[in-house]
């Protein structure tokens, strides 16, 4: 990809704090125009020797690929909106530094953003094959909810956005920007979908990309526990929400009162090998949505 004095059509931004964006890089390279950005954030990335490889790669050298780092952990919102503030593309294209692309990817999101009649889109995602044996309730959790294709994705409305793989006009972003008080994982991007559409048109189309992010069940239990405060939050400040069923499910244990035994009892069980996967999964769906009751008087609309 060669560097062009004209603004770009399309801006594909990348922030990472853990992960290494290498391959995905690489990949992007591989199959981007002329008439595209890359841009890469480091959120103050614990591992200094990433920033300092990414600076020499020849691409980063040449200022085909630009490189922006923090100091300091400015988290997902603060970390996407310092790349939309940077970005010079017309449309942004935010991608998590650990996605992997399939063939013809770039090529079919330009063809889809030179007619949108949209103003953001989210492509979906996919989970590798080579990950999910390892990672089996991980991956089961995410085709239970979070991979569909685009018909089904659009029933769901903005609830069934992610921040990766979605792609947005720079005069919405520029309207409406993530939230930073969403701090931690989780719902910062549902929450920003949710505002959007009510300002600009939202869509989903089938463009996924793999998301190599599968992790343990123990890891899994960690983030809905750090990610409830941003789930209560969610539910307070959108009540047309109330009908996703993780936001029934949470009311229903705050106002029972059940959520301190379903937060006790649910990381056992959805650590015990000999159950079956699907039952794993629907212990970690209660667990998230525990995790969020206990919240729910903490946060405000």
């Amino acid at each position: 990809m060669e560097g062009c004095m004209s603004a770009p059509s399309l801006s594909v931004l990348i922030p990472f704090h853990g992960d290494d964006p290498s391959a995905l890089l690489d990949a992007l390279l591989a199959q981007a125009g002329a008439d595209m950005e890359i841009v890469l954030f480091d959120d103050g990335s614990p591992a200094a020797d990433v920033f300092e490889r990414l600076s020499e790669h020849p691409d980063v050298l040449d200022g085909a690929v630009r490189i922006l780092r923090s100091d300091t952990n400015i988290q997902r919102s603060g970390a996407r909106n310092a790349l939309a503030g940077a970005a010079k593309g017309e449309w942004l294209l935010f991608l998590d530094a650990d996605m992997e692309l399939p063939e013809g990817f770039l090529a079919r999101w330009q063809t889809l953003l030179e007619s949108a009649e949209f103003d953001a889109a989210y492509g979906g995602y996919l989970v590798p094959e080579t990950k999910a044996g390892q990672f089996a309730v991980h991956a089961a959790l995410a085709r239970a909810g979070d991979i569909n294709n685009a018909e089904a994705r659009a029933k769901r409305g903005a609830s069934a956005f992610a921040g990766s793989n979605m792609a947005v006009r720079s005069a919405l972003m520029a309207r409406v920007r993530f939230d930073e008080s969403y701090r931690g994982w989780g719902w910062e991007d549902v929450d920003w979908a949710v505002r959007a559409a009510k300002t600009g048109r939202l869509a989903h189309i089938d463009n996924p990309a793999g998301h190599g992010g599968l992790q343990s069940v123990d890891r899994l239990i960690t983030k809905f526990a750090e990610g409830g405060i941003n789930y209560a939050r969610f539910l307070a400040r959108h009540p047309d929400q109330a009908s996703l069923p993780g936001a029934r499910l949470a009311r229903l244990l705050a106002q029972w009162r059940l959520f301190a035994p379903v937060q006790a009892l649910a990381p056992a069980l959805s650590r015990t090998n000999a159950l079956p996967t699907r039952a794993r999964v629907l212990a970690l769906k209660a667990y998230k949505a525990a995790c969020a009751a206990a919240a729910l008087k903490e946060v405000a609309p």
